[in-house]
């Protein structure tokens, strides 16, 4: 298991400011860059927005393609991109998670991100097939999905009991059509849905355990110390399971 307080003192990579929301996910990375020390990575970022992975991945020399459906997106990541000195590392290509067969070449990326998108596409069965096949063999994919403890909790905690009780009784973890996401996960489901696609799971850890959770006064008085208390509850059972949202650290079989 990666140690997560050590990653980003012994890699060299040089990330953007940890927070409570990207910490442990940008110490993974981290570690998987480590591994791959001196390689230039080409890099797919599916439904990676305005670049918040895309451009420090491209200030640390890889070369990074972001696949997203709103242009607006793209175009905010495309001055992202030129501010930061990377425009000629980063390519923006507009599209949908669940077209991404069609958007990519097959095996040419060492490393995919595909965070929040499987619980909005319509099937996420074929996308997470293309994921594995956009990647080399021994590639590695990042994605994170919502998950289903921390609606189910949310919900009831603020009232809405009834909405609670549908999302932990729906199958795909849905509270029907006027719910924003089409499904939730947990560990098992999600490790699951990359399994059937060919990836091997390596590490899987909560994200947002109690960010989600704390009153802001108590988030924004002490960020240095609910990032760490995040990170040392990532990994650990029942905490994990309870977090906002899941993160998957999986590879294509060599």
């Amino acid at each position: 298991m990666t140690r997560l307080d050590r990653v980003e003192h012994t890699t060299g990579f040089t990330g953007p400011p940890l927070t409570p929301r990207t910490a442990v996910i940008w110490s993974v990375l981290a570690a998987e860059l480590a591994r791959r020390d001196g390689d230039q990575l080409t890099v797919l970022d599916v439904g990676g927005g305005t670049g918040g992975f895309a451009v420090p991945l491209a200030r640390a020399g890889h070369r990074v393609t972001v696949v997203d459906a709103s242009p607006d997106a793209l175009a905010a990541l495309t001055r992202r991109a030129a501010e930061a000195g990377v425009a000629d590392q980063v390519r923006a290509v507009q599209g949908d998670g669940d077209a991404l067969g069609g958007l990519v070449e097959p095996a040419g990326a060492d490393l995919v991100l595909c965070h929040s998108v499987l619980e909005v596409v319509d099937d996420p069965a074929p996308v997470a097939a293309a994921l594995a096949a956009a990647l080399r063999p021994g590639g590695a994919a990042s994605v994170l999905v919502a998950g289903r403890a921390a609606a189910v909790l949310s919900r009831a905690m603020n009232g809405h009991l009834d909405v609670a009780a549908a999302l932990a009784a729906a199958p795909a973890g849905s509270a029907g059509t006027r719910d924003t996401l089409r499904r939730r996960f947990d560990s098992d489901s999600a490790a699951a849905l990359l399994g059937a696609a060919g990836l091997t799971v390596e590490e899987i850890h909560g994200i947002r355990v109690l960010a989600d959770l704390l009153p802001a006064t108590v988030a924004d008085g002490q960020p240095a110390a609910l990032v760490e208390l995040e990170r040392a509850l990532a990994a650990r059972s029942p905490y994990r399971e309870l977090a906002a949202q899941l993160h998957l650290f999986a590879r294509r079989p060599a």
